[in-house]
């Protein structure tokens, strides 16, 4: 910051760690006064603003850096700007080589659909209309934007992982029996994991929680069913499924996706969150499993016809990322969309592994790919974010159960067997976002270019 510019008045905080931008004090000028017109602090801090409120929605570090560049230029300054998992620093030069830099944190990271779509839209309408927007309408806009588009209710949340995981049991090859039990145990474990976010609880504790019950309430409406209804004790194996809600698909996707631009930060970052949620679920999974004497085995077999079969796959994968993109927050048209995408997706990279036996990873890039076509046709006509349709439409493609076969065989010393689970999803998790970046790069010229 210059010498000679105002100081900001510290607001202490002793709640909490992270202390609330007051961002109306870094704006001296009257509401009315436009933002062409402001001085280089205000200016940006704007640009900070939007960079940390797009962050706050789980986009990558292209998408941040990207709209904050185009403010910038909108204001004739210049941005430069390096971003991580929840938090950016960045400078703004002006004409005058005068320059402003800022360093934003966040408590924590999420994934919201609806705030980002909102979000490209004032970017792309600030682009066009600056220079009649005044400083009072910009945070306006932007304050509507933080207050209406909050999280769905944790009920609604639950119901979505209890939909997304009995749909993805089903892919995995779980009967009625197993989707039963895992619509159960999502639901109430991913209740529990909300109730615990709006408390504040921290990341790790919320994970375990979640997944503990969720296996728990599993094993109970099996044990259930197996009194009641005679089930098969190989109907046990599913509990699997139960805990998928928590796969960080997200930061899993955009890491690739972000270090593919070379922005290494952002995407080992998101990579490390990725595999410390995927650590903490599955240890928690191993752990409940061996107190309940349980193992990962073969489900029943389904024995339907390849044609019913396909049929069925196509509604479950739709289900099932119809129900992760309300878990992302996206609006009911935004996941509509998606999960059409995602069920001629998914179906295809099953199709392929099934009937014409490609490689697992293969067949997911395939997979990806052709999400990544689609999403770049539909987003034309429907104008939403690429990434809100592309990136659940995948998610339900990441390999949590071969992640979980990993873990519990290393955790019984079966190293070989660990070793080839973990490898396998190794495979399938490169080849995901490659998918995706193929068709980036062959449908979107600005991604094309490095410049």
């Amino acid at each position: 910051m210059e010498e000679n510019e105002p100081q900001i008045r510290r607001h202490h905080i002793s709640a909490s760690h992270h202390m609330k931008i007051q961002w109306k004090e870094f704006f001296k000028s009257p509401d009315d006064t436009l933002i062409k017109d402001t001085t280089l602090v205000e200016k940006g801090s704007l640009v900070g603003r939007i960079g940390i409120m797009l962050l706050e929605c789980g986009t990558g570090a292209w998408r941040v850096r990207d709209s904050m560049n185009t403010v910038a230029r909108a204001l004739d300054i210049t941005c430069s700007v390096d971003i991580g998992l929840i938090s950016i620093e960045y400078t703004c030069f002006d004409i005058n080589n005068k320059s402003y830099s800022q360093t934003l944190t966040l408590a924590t990271t999420e994934v919201n659909m609806n705030k980002l779509n909102k979000m490209e839209q004032f970017v792309r309408k600030f682009e066009k209309n600056h220079d009649h927007l005044s400083i009072g309408a910009i945070h306006h806009s932007l304050n509507e934007i933080e207050r209406h588009t909050v999280n769905y209710p944790v009920t609604i949340s639950a119901l979505s992982a209890g939909i997304a995981c009995c749909s993805f049991i089903f892919l995995l090859g779980g009967g009625l029996p197993e989707m039963i039990c895992t619509f159960f145990g999502a639901l109430i474990g991913n209740y529990v994991r909300g109730e615990m976010g709006k408390r504040k609880i921290t990341l790790v504790a919320k994970i375990a929680v979640g997944v503990a019950i969720s296996c728990a309430v599993y094993f109970l409406c099996f044990m259930l069913g197996q009194k009641l209804l005679g089930w098969n004790h190989d109907h046990a194996y599913g509990y699997i499924g139960a805990m998928l809600y928590v796969i960080p698909g997200f930061p899993f996707i955009t890491s690739g996706l972000d270090m593919s631009k070379l922005d290494m930060r952002s995407g080992l970052e998101r990579l490390a969150y990725a595999c410390l949620v995927i650590m903490t679920a599955t240890m928690v999974g191993w752990g409940i499993a061996i107190a309940l004497n349980l193992t990962p085995g073969a489900m029943p077999k389904l024995n339907l016809a390849p044609g019913i079969l396909t049929f069925c796959r196509i509604l479950a994968s739709f289900g099932g990322v119809f129900g992760f993109s309300v878990m992302f927050n996206a609006k009911p048209q935004m996941a509509f969309v998606a999960a059409l995408i995602g069920a001629l997706a998914n179906t295809l990279r099953l199709s392929l592994v099934d009937y014409n036996h490609l490689p697992a990873a293969l067949a997911a890039f395939i997979g990806a790919l052709l999400a990544g076509l689609l999403a770049s046709f539909v987003r034309e006509k429907v104008g939403f974010p690429r990434i809100a349709i592309t990136v659940p439409a995948i998610v339900i493609m990441v390999p949590g159960l071969y992640m979980y076969r990993a873990v519990f065989n290393f955790g019984v010393t079966n190293i070989n067997v660990g070793a080839y689970w973990i490898m396998n999803a190794l495979m399938i998790v490169i080849a995901l976002p490659i998918g995706l970046l193929t068709a980036r790069i062959l449908t979107d010229t600005k991604w094309r270019h490095a410049d």
